[in-house]
């Protein structure tokens, strides 16, 4: 089984917002997929189903952005699932709207949620999907990341959000995620 967690902020004021990039793009897989997102349990919500014979498990956590470790641990424990079937979609400031990068491990880059998910899983080793949200020019970065995209950033976020869909279907079908790093980045 294949684990799938958007990182995002819990209650209607932060949808969508910038911060919660990595719910927008897990709720598209999931619209695109058919996966219901409505059981709630161990601080998450989530749904599962099969793709093309592999069974995938999309997570938002039902925490806020800074405790994302406290539901994604014990569910990767409950189902006994390893690193290698674990992927991360979250926002990105230090990227341009638009642009997508994935990595297999790395810091946490000043990301509260991944700080967060490192924190549980006692390891930086795991995959991630980190979408461009651009940095604030005007504003401070609380009011950016928890602002909407403009207008104008608004069709480059969609862009990356089908390319984070599509490179997510890819890791569901199999392909080593380093060869998956060098075609979408």
């Amino acid at each position: 089984m294949k684990m799938i967690v958007g990182l995002g902020n819990i209650g209607p004021q932060y949808d969508g917002t910038r911060h919660n990039t990595g719910f927008s793009v897990v709720d598209k897989f999931a619209e695109k997929h058919d996966i219901d997102l409505s059981t709630r349990k161990m601080e998450a919500k989530f749904g599962s189903g099969v793709i093309d014979g592999e069974k995938v498990m999309l997570v938002e956590p039902l925490t806020f952005m800074n405790e994302s470790g406290r539901a994604v641990g014990p569910l990767m424990k409950y189902f006994k699932l390893s690193l290698e079937d674990l992927v991360v979609v979250y926002d990105d400031m230090d990227l341009p709207v638009g642009k997508i990068r994935l990595r297999n491990h790395g810091s946490a880059g000043g990301h509260n949620g991944i700080k967060s998910l490192i924190a549980h899983l006692q390891t930086d080793k795991f995959n991630r999907v980190r979408v461009g949200t651009g940095h604030p020019t005007k504003e401070s970065v609380v009011d950016y990341v928890l602002g909407k995209f403009t207008t104008e950033q608004k069709p480059d976020f969609d862009k990356a959000a089908d390319n984070s869909v599509a490179a997510l279907e890819d890791f569901v079908a199999g392909k080593e995620f380093s060869r998956l790093e060098n075609k979408y980045n």
